[in-house]
Parts: structure tokens; C-alpha cells; sequence
């Protein structure tokens, strides 16, 4: 009988054998986008990296979603780099964050607690992992008390490729949102630019809109009490 061939090989292991070999050491990396805008979610993400997936995605061009920039072409590049890490990663989290919720914990002077609660969550739904770093030594330092493992800093991309691909997977996902938003209001307004920051563009479109139906979007931060 002829010997299967070596690619062959994993098919016939058996379970006790998977069970034994021990699984790759991860990095949880966590991120937010999404904090300043007027309009629009804030999302947070959690991406869990073995070592080789690190290499692999940063050789790949991976770093902070930021430093990409702007603009349709920007928005394609963290597009296609998301859908590598999803390949990639063992683990990815999201938590989304809605306008109301947010104006809600800002009028208590509660935003930090807000993303240092969402962060949390992301941690319990993960797999085990050996590292724990997020991006924001202030923002999310204390949660170290509930989770020893944890790591904070300033530039935490910098720090590992997990919170790299966190920052691109929550800036993502933070576009997809507000492009179907702008979707939603471009018959009637026009193509909306701005990214739902507090700028020209974005304070343009609010005002058309307030200006046509007495109100602003629901999806507008109405705690940032900005003024038009």
C-alpha cells in the first residue's frame, strides 16, 4: 500500500495528536476609530496575531490606518489590507458604538469609560493570549487592573503589528458605516465629503440638512455642541 503523500499526512492525525501540539502564541492588539468625528459610530477592534501572521501582514505594508491618509484611494488600501488580516488573524472583534450612545457618556464625562468598557468586552470574547497591547497609554492603561496582562502606550502600532491591524480593521469598518450613511443622504444632498469631521465640508452638509428638515441627523453627535 502506498504512503500517503506529506501533504496527506494532517489528514490522518489524529484528534489526542492535535490536542498535544500547543497552539501558537498570541498578541491581542486593540484599537478605536472614529473618537472625533461629528458624525457617524465610533468603532473599536481587537485583532489576535500569531507571529507568523505579524511577519506576513507587515511585510504586506501593514501599519497604523492613519498614516494612509484620505480620499477613495486610502479607503481601498485599508479595504484590501482589512481583508488580509480577516485571513490572517486568529481572532477579530469589533464593538461599534452608535451617536446616542455616545452623546449619553459624554454628557456624564463618561467617553473614556466608555471605550475602556467596550475594550473589555473584546478581551473576554478573544481566545487566550499571551500579549494584550492597545493603543492609548491614558485611554486604556487602567484596565491592567482587570486584565494583568495588559500593555498601554502612546503609538501602540508601533509597538506590534496586532494593533496595527486593529487600527486598520475599526478604520474600516468606521468607512464602510459612514459611506452607507452618505448613501443614504446623497439624492437629496449631494456627494457629502468631510468624513464626518468637524470641518468645512462636513459643517456644509449639516447645514443644508438642518436647514431642509429642522434638525440634525440622528446620526450626529450632539454632545460635541458644536457650533454651525
Amino acid at each position: 500500500m502506498p504512503r500517503p503523500a506529506a501533504s496527506q499526512l494532517a489528514f490522518f492525525a489524529s484528534p489526542a495528536a492535535d490536542a498535544a501540539r500547543p497552539a501558537p502564541a498570541l498578541t491581542l492588539g486593540i484599537d478605536e476609530a472614529g473618537r472625533g468625528p461629528i458624525l457617524g459610530p465610533m468603532v473599536l477592534a481587537a485583532v489576535a496575531l500569531d507571529a507568523g501572521a505579524a511577519r506576513a501582514l507587515t511585510r504586506a505594508g501593514l501599519c497604523d490606518s492613519k498614516r494612509f491618509g484620505a480620499g477613495a484611494e486610502a479607503r481601498h488600501r485599508r479595504a484590501a489590507l482589512a481583508s488580509m488580516i480577516r485571513a490572517r488573524a486568529t481572532f477579530v472583534g469589533l464593538e461599534v458604538v452608535d451617536a446616542a450612545e455616545i452623546d449619553v457618556r459624554v454628557d456624564r464625562g463618561e467617553l473614556n469609560v466608555l471605550e475602556r468598557e467596550r475594550a473589555a468586552r473584546l478581551i473576554e470574547q478573544a481566545p487566550p493570549c499571551k500579549r494584550i497591547v492597545a493603543d492609548g497609554a491614558r485611554l486604556f492603561g487602567p484596565l491592567r487592573a482587570q486584565f494583568p496582562g495588559l500593555r498601554a502606550y502612546d503609538r501602540g502600532e508601533s509597538r506590534h503589528a496586532a494593533v496595527a491591524a486593529a487600527s486598520v480593521i475599526a478604520k474600516d469598518e468606521r468607512d464602510r458605516r459612514f459611506a452607507l450613511l452618505c448613501a443614504c443622504w446623497r439624492d437629496e444632498f449631494g456627494e457629502i465629503g468631510g468624513g464626518g469631521y468637524l470641518n468645512d465640508a462636513t459643517r456644509a452638509f449639516l447645514r443644508a440638512y438642518l436647514a431642509r428638515k429642522g434638525e440634525l441627523p440622528p446620526e450626529t453627535r450632539r454632545s460635541w455642541g458644536c457650533r454651525l
